[in-house]
């Protein structure tokens, strides 16, 4: 466990890096209170597992389209979003998706590498909000064991009225969760996610070593950074 706190905590004089910014240490708004983890893509490697799917399932609708456009258009997007770019669709052609879906996450999922250090570290209450809905975001959680970390802290679009890139989904787990919106850091690696994140007024790292080319996520308003393990580091190097 990380041993250094994120805010005033018992401390009668800060460390000499805020001797010229002292009122910023007595400032509580600067303090990180809580962390809100995305699921796809910072905790679970599902992403690549969902592009495949997606892009099958699309194909077979007619749509001419790899896995590079289908990850620049879906990741990270809400139900709705994904709903209006797709329109109708067949008969039983979701379930056979989700079935798709549940089955190679089964059967290949694993933890985001460097996450569960990150997790070890943090000494700061953490929480889990997703595009995903309840079920999906569970299941990923239990197959790669990270389940009993965010128990009774997972936030899903389905609790909103609004998923990402609204601030609704953000701003509700911060709620419930009992922080203020500016002392809660995102963990995101989608721009609908970072949107999301910069429009409930929260700060933002965003992973840069996953599906979603850097260059999209670059200008947002997050931090970038490529190695999980490191996140306590940097939300340390935040205040």
């Amino acid at each position: 466990m990380i041993q250094r706190r994120y805010h005033l905590r018992g401390v009668t004089r800060p460390p000499d890096r805020f001797d010229r910014k002292r009122h910023f240490w007595e400032d509580r708004t600067l303090a990180v209170e809580l962390v809100i983890f995305d699921c796809d893509g910072v905790l679970v490697d599902s992403e690549r597992i969902s592009v495949r799917v997606g892009t099958a399932a699309l194909r077979r609708l007619g749509w001419t389209i790899d896995e590079t456009e289908y990850a620049e258009r879906f990741v990270g997007c809400s139900n709705e979003y994904w709903d209006e770019q797709v329109g109708q669709t067949p008969p039983g052609w979701y379930e056979q998706i989700s079935q798709e879906y549940t089955a190679a996450i089964k059967a290949e999922l694993c933890a985001i590498g460097g996450i569960e250090s990150a997790l070890d570290r943090l000494d700061i209450p953490y929480c889990v909000a997703s595009n995903g809905r309840h079920a999906a975001i569970r299941d990923s959680l239990e197959v790669t064991g990270l389940a009993p970390r965010f128990d009774g802290r997972v936030f899903s679009a389905e609790d909103v009225a609004r998923g990402k890139p609204a601030p609704d989904l953000f701003l509700h787990a911060a709620a419930t969760m009992g922080a203020p919106p500016q002392s809660c850091v995102v963990i995101e690696d989608s721009p609908f996610g970072v949107t999301a994140a910069m429009s409930a007024g929260m700060r933002c790292l965003a992973f840069a070593g996953g599906l979603t080319p850097p260059s999209r996520l670059t200008g947002l308003g997050a931090t970038l950074f490529h190695d999980p393990a490191t996140i306590p580091d940097l939300i340390a190097d935040l205040v």
